[in-house]
C-alpha cells in the first residue's frame, strides 16, 4: 500500500537526522577529511544518494552538521535544551538566568560530546575554518542577540564591564569543553560545574548534570585528568 504524503514526509524527515547525526559520529570518530560519505550512509542505513538528495554533497553536510551546533549554542543562551535544568525567562532573576546558562551549556557537553568535537576540529583546521566562519555569518543575527541576552545578565548583577564578563565566561565555558574533549569521562564535569557556581556566586546546583563525568578509577579522593584510558 501506498504511503501518504504524511508518511513520506516523516520518512523524510527520519532520513534526514539520521544523516545528520551519523555525520555527527564518523566525523568525531575519523575527522572530516577521514570520513567518507559511505561511512556516514553506512552508519545512518540509507543509500548514499540521499547524502547530494538532502544536503548536495558532502561540503554541505558539514555544513549542516555547523548549523545543529549553532542552533545549540543559541539555545544554551536562552537556557534551552537541558533537562531537568528548565529555560530561563527574562524575567527570572539575574542569577536564575546565569545558572541555566552554565548548567546548559555544561549539560549539552555532557549528552552532545562528538558535536562539540567535531565543531571544535572544524574551528581550527584550516581546510575547513571557512566553513565554520560562512556559518558564523548565517547566524550572526542570532550569535549578536545571544551575547547581548548574556551581557544584560552581567549588567543586571551590576558588572562594570559586561561585555567582557560574557567573553570570559564563554572562554571558560569553552575551557571546559575543550578539557572534556581531551579528558574524556577522566575529566570531572560535575566538580567544574559546581566550582563555576561557587565562582559567581551562585547557589549550590540541587541535582547532577544528566550524563555527568564519573570519577577516573583510582582517583575518587583527587580528581585527574587522563587523555591515556
Amino acid at each position: 500500500m501506498a504511503r501518504s504524503p504524511e508518511q513520506n514526509r516523516i520518512a523524510r524527515e527520519r532520513s534526514h537526522e539520521a544523516l545528520l547525526q551519523a555525520a555527527i559520529d564518523v566525523f568525531a570518530e575519523h575527522g572530516v577529511e577521514g570520513a567518507t560519505i559511505a561511512d556516514i550512509t553506512r552508519r545512518a542505513g540509507v543509500a548514499q544518494g540521499l547524502v547530494n538528495y538532502y544536503f548536495g554533497g558532502k561540503e554541505q553536510l558539514i555544513a549542516a552538521v555547523i548549523d545543529r551546533w549553532f542552533a545549540m549554542l543559541l539555545g544554551i543562551a536562552r537556557g534551552e535544551g537541558l533537562e531537568p535544568v528548565a529555560p530561563a525567562p527574562d524575567d527570572l532573576p539575574a542569577e536564575v538566568r546565569l545558572a541555566a546558562i552554565i548548567d546548559t551549556a555544561l549539560g549539552m557537553t555532557a549528552v552532545a560530546l562528538p558535536l562539540q568535537r567535531v565543531v571544535v576540529a572544524l574551528q581550527q583546521q584550516p581546510t575547513t575554518r571557512a566553513l565554520f566562519a560562512a556559518a558564523e555569518r548565517r547566524h550572526v543575527e542570532g550569535v549578536a542577540a545571544a551575547e547581548d541576552a548574556v551581557r544584560a545578565i552581567f549588567r543586571e548583577r551590576g558588572a562594570a564591564d559586561p561585555a567582557m564578563e560574557e567573553i570570559m565566561l564563554r572562554s571558560l565555558l569553552d575551557g571546559i569543553v575543550g578539557q572534556r574533549i581531551v579528558y574524556g569521562d577522566s575529566y570531572p564535569l560535575e566538580a567544574a560545574r559546581r566550582w563555576v557556581h561557587r565562582s559567581y556566586g551562585l547557589p549550590e546546583p540541587a541535582a547532577p548534570l544528566p550524563g555527568a563525568t564519573k570519577p577516573a578509577p583510582g582517583s575518587e579522593s583527587e580528581p585527574r585528568t587522563r587523555a591515556s584510558r
